[in-house]
């Protein structure tokens, strides 16, 4: 039966869709078309499509560490051809699938002007560092001085870091970090002059996109968040661990680091040459037959080399997920490479043998034997240096695994080892007539240990026979690989198991009191890391607390019966004395207050709790105007209220509120605080609630979290902690979200919820009930000088204006104070504050802070431009 004409017309509308779909895309990046086409018409005229620019006019095409300035023009003309077919296309490739979107990005013109510049800025950078450091680097840079560069990735990667100026900040230091971490990876340890001119046009790149914006640009310390702390950390291990790997199987990698390829991998290339010199002499058959073994073990015997490799790039998930254990195995295996850089630098000094692993460092540094010992110290210092800064980044890994999980472990790989053992001897055994010589049994079972250790661990012990045959060797190499294999699977069950519950005996009692008595509405922040826990002689009370340069710093006042807190405060000050401690109660109410000023202490208000009580309230009136605008958007806006409790919920989820409170901290000046403002690590906890704006497309806008606040074993209300807002999102999302979980909660019988409290900020003074001002003279002075600190750091982290936003719920304010036994312990208490709410600070970040402060501008009271995030 014919096709109807309207079924035809739309089959063949159909058909055009993505020929008319990839005309719209190619319009709209000109110069990227431009390129691809102008490449391989170049490489057609001048017959350079099957194997590069031919060698008479190289030269006049190529950039190499020489060019200039004769050859002036071939750090542009370098992008035009390729090394061969395969150059091409791959080139091809990159181009249409980078350039496109850069371009469209950007805008032609700016892209333009970014590939030029970057182009050339690139070439000449390498250039002149290889002209700048030649006298210093011996043989690296005879290397790269007769190498050459062509083909377009140079002004790729200039382009693409230029156009992360115009990207979110989240988005802008993932792209920079990555791109970056690669090209600084192949410049050390594969070091060819294409890996420097890639770097180079990828920091003229990153240089040049704020000012194609407009903006001058910044060379600031990125501010980090804990778990972009342990993210950079996991990246510098994964790096230190796959560059020598790079360098190992990179035919002439000859970059700075690249000798660290014989203490990482030992993998050791053997040219036929070679080989024939070895086996022509009788007594060396040995070495001979190690050196056949190497030819056809292929992928096998490279993957037993680069097992420490290996067992880090494992450990980097780890410290990534911020395990404990993840950070003492990094640093056992860089002790352990530390040790063998020692041994194998001193056998350097020695003027070890040609035959020995430092006799290849030497060959691999200074061909002719002219050993130059200094050449060899940075690189085999590298491991020390790692070592270092990841015992130094202690505090980023405090994550402890279930217990029992690593002794589950060892019992698991110690059964593996031992059930692979019984295989491969009794395997040895059927097939011990293809091993040269043939092994007796006592011969396979003194060789098992051999099969699970890395190569550079035997490659100087000659092995006691070989295998001939395909079954032979895929035993003998087999059963090292899948140990690792399992080992390796198992070591990364053990990240990723939930790490809750966790709590020690401590804990457990702190929060069987917690859930059973009563507290504060920040009593639960007592359960966070990092904090100690102090227990009354009656065992119903407990004070949450951290000792911090002779402060005992408490967070928030005693939980247990109300009727106890003056007995318990005098209890807890006793045990500080005894101890040498100096107690501070922070942001406790006004009954810890009254009951510290019986014994004579202190007080200073340094906060400002916000609460809405639920039996009352709706948001009903003109005055709450602002809140119906935002409830009646969202809804326009198709975008729900949904909770969820975070270990639960699904990987997009998570994903989403990472990237959410990864990008506001990206966004600060100064580091990201802890102590009673929880970040991201404290969402991790089965007991606490958050709520999400979510859209019809499952996109998550905004996240708020909420603490529980039990009175008597029931939960009474709940405390707003964590909130952060998509930069992109629905604007008005954090309102939204606050009031419908206050509608939420209510209909739960919930009594109040707590907005939580504004560190340095207040609407007004605490009035007395004759309506004077709650402001003892002695501390007037404090209180000024509370009032200039927050005023300093209204800028940084708007607590003043956080505080004015939650006005627009019109709360009952309700003063927090800090209470303290003696004024004279005031600059120990205001070091501990510091060093608990900043412990990442640095001195840099220090003394930015202190300026700020000593140079507060009138100006900056009530900053009108923070909102929350």
């Amino acid at each position: 039966m014919p096709e109807s004409p309207p079924l035809a017309g739309h089959r063949r509308l159909h058909r055009r869709r993505p020929v008319r779909w990839l005309l719209s895309v190619l319009r709209g990046a000109p110069v990227t078309v431009a390129f691809v086409a102008v490449f391989w018409i170049m490489g057609l005229l001048t017959s350079s499509i099957v194997s590069g620019p031919a060698l008479r006019w190289r030269a006049d095409v190529a950039a190499t560490a020489q060019s200039l300035p004769n050859h002036w023009w071939t750090p542009l003309t370098a992008a035009f051809w390729a090394r061969d077919l395969l150059g091409y296309v791959v080139g091809t490739v990159l181009v249409l699938l980078a350039c496109i979107p850069l371009e469209r990005q950007l805008g032609s013109r700016k892209f333009a002007l970014a590939a030029v510049v970057t182009q050339i800025a690139g070439l000449v950078a390498a250039a002149g560092f290889w002209a700048g450091t030649r006298a210093l680097t011996g043989n690296w840079a005879r290397e790269v001085g007769g190498t050459f560069f062509l083909g377009p990735s140079a002004f790729i990667c200039g382009t693409a870091l230029a156009a992360t100026a115009s990207m979110g900040t989240l988005w802008r230091r993932r792209i920079r970090l990555g791109l970056f971490g690669l090209l600084i990876l192949l410049a050390l340890y594969n070091g060819g002059f294409a890996d420097l001119a890639r770097l180079g046009a990828g920091a003229a790149g990153a240089l040049l996109g704020p000012i194609l914006l407009g903006r001058r640009p910044r060379l600031v310390r990125p501010v980090s968040s804990r778990h972009e702390g342990r993210i950079l950390v996991a990246l510098l291990v994964a790096v230190s661990a796959v560059g020598p790997v790079v360098a190992g199987l990179a035919p002439h990698a000859v970059g700075p680091l690249s000798v660290l390829r014989f203490l990482f991998t030992d993998i050791r290339p053997v040219d036929p040459q070679t080989l024939q010199n070895v086996c022509a002499v009788p007594a060396q058959h040995r070495d001979c037959e190690a050196a056949h073994l190497q030819l056809r073990a292929g992928a096998g015997a490279i993957f037993m080399a680069i097992v420490p490799s290996f067992l880090l790039l494992l450990l980097s998930e780890g410290l990534r997920r911020g395990r404990r254990f993840a950070w003492a195995g990094v640093l056992v295996v860089q002790a352990a490479l530390s040790l063998l850089a020692l041994i194998t630098l001193v056998g350097v000094l020695l003027a070890a043998g040609p035959d020995t692993v430092a006799g290849e460092l030497v060959d691999a540094s200074q061909p002719g034997h002219s050993t130059q010992p200094l050449a060899l110290v940075v690189p085999l210092l590298v491991p020390v240096m790692i070592f270092g800064v990841v015992l130094a980044c202690r505090r980023l890994f405090p994550v402890a695994a279930p217990p029992g999980t690593y002794t589950r472990l060892a019992l698991q790989v110690l059964a593996l080892a031992g059930v692979l053992g019984v295989i491969y001897v009794a395997a040895g055994l059927v097939l011990a007539a293809d091993f040269t010589p043939v092994p007796g049994l006592a011969d396979l079972v003194a060789d098992v240990p051999d099969r699970f250790l890395p190569l550079g661990f035997t490659v100087d012990v000659p092995p006691a026979f070989f295998p001939e045959s395909t079954l032979a060797v895929l035993l003998y190499e087999g059963v090292g690989i899948v140990f690792w294999a399992i080992t390796g699977v198992l070591v990364l069950k053990s990240f990723v198991r939930p790490t809750h519950p966790r709590h020690g005996d401590d804990k457990d009692k702190a929060l069987a009191i917690l859930t059973s008595q009563e507290g504060s509405s920040i009593s639960w922040m007592t359960t966070w890391t990092g904090n100690a826990y102090w227990f009354s002689r009656t065992g119903q009370s407990f004070i949450a607390y951290r000792v911090i340069a002779g402060i005992a710093l408490t967070a928030g006042g005693p939980v247990g019966p109300k009727n106890l807190i003056p007995a318990v405060v005098e209890e807890f000050y006793g045990y500080c004395r005894s101890n040498g401690w100096t107690p501070c109660f922070y942001s406790v109410t006004a009954e810890v207050r009254d009951a510290a000023s019986g014994l004579g202490w202190d007080s200073v208000q340094v906060a400002q709790e916000t609460v809405l009580p639920l039996d009352t309230l709706s948001f009903k009136g003109k005055r709450f105007q602002d809140i119906r605008t935002a409830l009646n958007n969202a809804a326009k806006a198709g975008i729900h209220a949904e909770w969820i409790r975070y270990p639960t919920a699904g990987l997009g989820i998570q994903t989403q509120i990472l990237a959410i409170s990864e990008e506001w901290v990206a966004d600060r000046k100064m580091p990201e605080m802890g102590f009673t403002l929880g970040g991201l690590d404290e969402l991790n906890d089965p007991e606490v609630r958050c709520l999400l704006a979510i859209d019809a497309h499952q996109q998550v806008h905004a996240v708020t979290s909420w603490l529980p606040v039990y009175r008597n074993g029931l939960i009474v209300g709940w405390t707003l902690d964590f909130m952060r807002r998509r930069s992109t999102g629905f604007r008005p999302a954090i309102e939204f979200l606050i009031a419908s979980a206050a509608t939420s909660l209510k209909d739960e019988n919930c009594e109040f919820i707590s907005l939580s409290g504004a560190p340095l900020a207040r609407v007004s003074p605490t009035l007395h009930p004759d309506g004077t001002p709650e402001r003892p003279p002695a501390t007037a002075g404090l209180d000024r000088l509370l009032d200039r600190l927050g005023s300093a750091l209204e800028p940084v982290y708007g607590f003043r204006s956080l505080l004015a936003f939650k006005s627009k719920f019109h709360p009952r304010y309700v003063p927090l104070y800090m209470v303290y036994p003696d004024s004279a312990a005031l600059p120990g208490i205001a070091n501990a504050l510091t060093r608990a709410y900043l412990p990442d600070l640095s001195l840099g970040e220090g003394f930015r802070l202190l300026r700020s402060i000593l140079s507060e501008r009138v100006g900056t009271v009530g900053h009108p431009g923070r909102r929350p995030q």
